[in-house]
């Protein structure tokens, strides 16, 4: 939702009502996973993606059907054997939507949800999926949930304290996921699904060194979705009209400033000083971190005596069995683009579990299932 929050929270302050399609299920391969969403706004305006296209006319529909009705709609689109051309997805998955309508009525929280979203502040959306017919709860029920209090509810005490104690514990995991429960929030029942969406800090990617190659990976790893900061010690390099404007610039000894800054799983280090005044200190700090991938430029030669370097400064074989390097996916690349291109495809396999091998030299599904979930 992240990337339509700036015209979902424009129709809300206008007072308008909109239609909110989110994927909260997939089956086998799908193109969107589970939080992709799309609205339908005023004068028929349309922002997001639920499928790359395959169900987006379908959807549309749904939207204006539920503003008018004033009732959510879960719906299930797949592929058709029968009909190809028919409403379904064409790469043979299956994605559950929930299509609801929102306005300052029916989901006052919702102003406070986008605040905190749009300003990084964590903050877990819990939703009501399926739920019996004679149920406290209803399709469509919203529950906001921050780490120091709650809004709205979903229709019992007892499910509310269940889904709470739920929901911050997959927001600590930055996670999103369905679970199940009973009426009052019984949890070994399942007549009750809600979907638990996360919005939790962008994870970090730290660049050290601020040469040109950093400024490619920095430009790249923001496009992915992190909060990128470079950090180099020469105050001639670590310029912020080097960088893109998104990308925060620090001018500290890259050792000193990451045994300074918050460094947790999802975080992702990469280090292209290949410079070993800046690299074995920065890497003896980085390796006792519990850093997503660590990542290190230079040539072979090079990294062969930074390894030797660690070992004489007592870094033990498990920890420097960590570093990547030479950084990146072996892609052939020459310019500090190409480079960023082959480094940022490394973190994305390593996130997610890919092989790296082209799609055409593997079989099963081409999106994997989320680690996360």
């Amino acid at each position: 939702m992240r990337e339509i929050l700036p015209a979902l929270r424009r129709w809300y302050a206008a007072g308008a009502e909109f239609g909110l399609a989110t994927v909260v299920g997939v089956t086998r391969s799908a193109p969107r996973a589970p939080g992709a969403a799309m609205a339908v706004g005023p004068a028929d305006e349309v922002v997001g993606s639920v499928s790359g296209g395959c169900v987006e006319g379908a959807v549309f529909e749904l939207a204006q059907e539920v503003v008018r009705t004033g009732r959510a709609r879960l719906e299930t689109f797949g592929y058709s054997d029968d009909d190809a051309f028919a409403v379904g997805l064409t790469c043979g998955g299956e994605i559950t939507l929930l299509v609801r309508p929102v306005s300052e009525a029916l989901d006052p929280a919702f102003a406070a949800v986008a605040e905190s979203v749009a300003e990084q502040r964590p903050v877990a959306v819990a939703t009501v999926v399926r739920a019996p017919d004679d149920a406290a709860t209803q399709v469509g029920a919203v529950l906001a949930v921050w780490p120091d209090r709650v809004a709205g509810s979903l229709g019992t005490e007892g499910l509310d304290a269940a889904v709470t104690a739920d929901a911050r514990g997959e927001l600590a995991q930055g996670m999103t996921a369905q679970r199940h429960y009973g009426p009052a929030g019984e949890r070994r029942m399942d007549q009750v699904t809600v979907f638990l969406q996360s919005f939790a800090p962008p994870p970090r990617l730290l660049v050290f060194g601020a040469i040109d190659f950093a400024a490619a990976v920095a430009d790249l790893g923001a496009f992915l979705g992190y909060r990128v900061t470079v950090c180099d010690a020469r105050p001639v390099f670590a310029t912020a009209r080097r960088f893109p404007p998104q990308v925060d610039v620090v001018v500290d000894w890259p050792h000193r400033y990451l045994a300074a800054t918050p460094v947790d799983a999802s975080t992702v280090i990469c280090v292209l000083t290949h410079d070993p005044k800046f690299d074995v200190p920065v890497l003896e700090v980085a390796l006792r971190t519990p850093a997503a991938y660590i990542g290190v430029m230079g040539s072979r030669r090079t990294h062969d005596d930074r390894l030797a370097r660690l070992r004489e400064a007592g870094v033990d074989e498990a920890a420097l069995a960590r570093l990547r390097a030479p950084i990146g996916l072996d892609l052939g690349a020459r310019t500090p683009e190409e480079v960023a291109v082959s480094i940022a495809a490394e973190i994305v396999s390593t996130r997610w579990g890919g092989t790296g091998a082209a799609l055409s030299a593997t079989t099963g599904a081409v999106h994997g299932p989320d680690p996360r979930s």
